[in-house]
C-alpha cells in the first residue's frame, strides 16, 4: 500500500524545469543572488554553507526543504541530527533570502527551490561554473531527525561507504568524487578530525596517509585534548571555488578522513587525479552532479511555505 501510494504521489508530482517561476515571480533568481552577494560580503564563508545546505537536504527525503524546519512540540527535526548539528550553518541567510522573495512574490517560490538557487549562487560567487536550476519543488510537511541520521554520512566515512550510499541516489563514483570537490571552500572543526590525528582505526597513531608537513600543521591546529570547534580550512584555497581541493588529496593534505580516502581508494582515485589535472573537468562532472542532486525527490504531498522554518 505504502509502495501504491508514493507513485501516485510521483504520478501527479510536476517536473522539474529551468525557468519555472518566469511568469508568476520572474525577478526570483535576480533576488536569490543579491541576497547571496550580500551574506557573502558579511563572511565569505557563508558561501561553503549555503552550498552544502543543498547536499544535507536533499539526500533526506529528496529536496523539500525539510532541513530548514525548526523543532516542534511533536516533531524534532533534521537540525540535530549528528551530521548537522554544530556543523551546519547560515540557515539565516536562507531566511534573508526567503523574506526578500517574499515581498516580491508572496507565497510563490518554495524553501526548497531557494536552497537550489543559493547553492547553484554560492559556487559561482566564489568563482566556480555557472549551471542553470531545474525548479517547481514543494516544501515539506515534516522533517524528520531519525530520517537524517539513517542516511547522512559521517566525517569519518571511507569511501566505500560513500560509493554505496552515493549508489541507493543512483549518483555514480564520478558523481560522489565530483561533488565532494564541494570542499574546495569553506572549513571543518578539529571534532571532525582528531581521532585521524591521533587514533585513526584505534591505532593510536595518525592516519599514515596524512602528509607528516600537513600532519604538524594540523597537530598545531588540533591538539590532542584542545579546542574541537576550531577550525581549519578544507583546502588550501578555502574561499575560491577550484581543484586544489583534489591537488591537496593527491599530495596527502585531505584534512576530512572521508576526503583524503577518495584518493587511497582505487575506485575513486582515478577521479580524483583527473579533476586534480583538469579544473574544466571537475567543473563540468560537479555540475552534472548537483543537477542529478537536485532532481531528489520523494513525490509526497507538500507546500509552499511563508516561513522556511515551520510549515504553513
Amino acid at each position: 500500500l505504502l509502495l501504491l501510494l508514493l507513485f501516485v504521489f510521483l504520478a501527479v508530482v510536476e517536473p522539474l524545469r529551468p525557468h519555472f517561476y518566469s511568469e508568476t515571480c520572474p525577478e526570483a533568481e535576480i533576488i536569490v543572488r543579491r541576497v547571496i552577494e550580500r551574506a557573502m560580503a558579511r563572511e565569505t564563508r557563508s558561501a561553503a554553507s549555503v552550498m552544502r545546505l543543498q547536499f544535507h537536504d536533499c539526500f533526506v527525503n529528496g529536496c523539500d526543504g525539510s532541513l530548514l524546519l525548526d523543532d516542534t512540540p511533536t516533531m524534532i527535526g533534521e537540525k540535530l541530527s549528528l551530521s548537522n548539528i554544530n556543523s551546519l550553518r547560515s540557515y539565516d541567510v536562507i531566511d534573508e533570502v526567503k523574506e526578500a522573495v517574499e515581498k516580491a512574490c508572496p507565497q510563490v517560490v518554495s524553501c526548497a527551490d531557494i536552497l537550489i538557487m543559493a547553492a547553484r549562487d554560492a559556487v559561482l560567487l566564489s568563482g566556480g561554473p555557472k549551471w542553470e536550476v531545474k525548479l517547481g519543488r514543494k516544501d515539506s510537511l515534516t522533517a524528520s531527525q531519525e530520517a537524517s541520521d539513517k542516511v547522512m554520512p559521517s566525517p569519518r566515512a571511507n569511501a566505500t561507504y560513500l560509493i554505496n550510499l552515493f549508489q541507493r541516489f543512483n549518483l555514480t563514483v564520478k558523481d560522489l568524487v565530483a561533488l565532494s570537490g564541494s570542499h574546495s571552500i569553506g572549513k571543518a572543526r578539529c571534532f571532525s578530525i582528531v581521532f585521524r590525528l591521533y587514533n585513526q582505526s584505534g591505532s593510536g597513531h595518525p592516519d599514515p596517509a596524512i602528509n607528516p608537513e600537513f600532519r604538524e600543521d594540523l597537530d598545531r591546529l588540533c591538539p590532542l585534548g584542545g579546542d574541537q570547534e576550531v577550525t581549519g580550512n578544507l583546502d588550501a584555497t578555502p574561499e575560491k571555488f577550484d581543484n586544489q581541493y583534489f591537488k591537496d588529496l593527491v599530495n596527502g593534505r585531505g584534512f576530512l578522513n572521508s576526503d583524503q580516502n577518495l584518493f587511497t581508494t582505487s575506485e575513486t582515485r582515478e577521479f580524483v587525479e583527473v579533476f586534480s589535472r583538469n579544473e574544466t573537468e571537475f567543473f563540468r562532472a560537479f555540475v552534472e552532479g548537483m543537477i542529478k542532486l537536485g532532481d531528489l525527490q520523494s513525490g509526497l504531498p507538500g507546500e509552499i511555505r511563508r516561513n522556511c522554518r515551520k510549515v504553513n
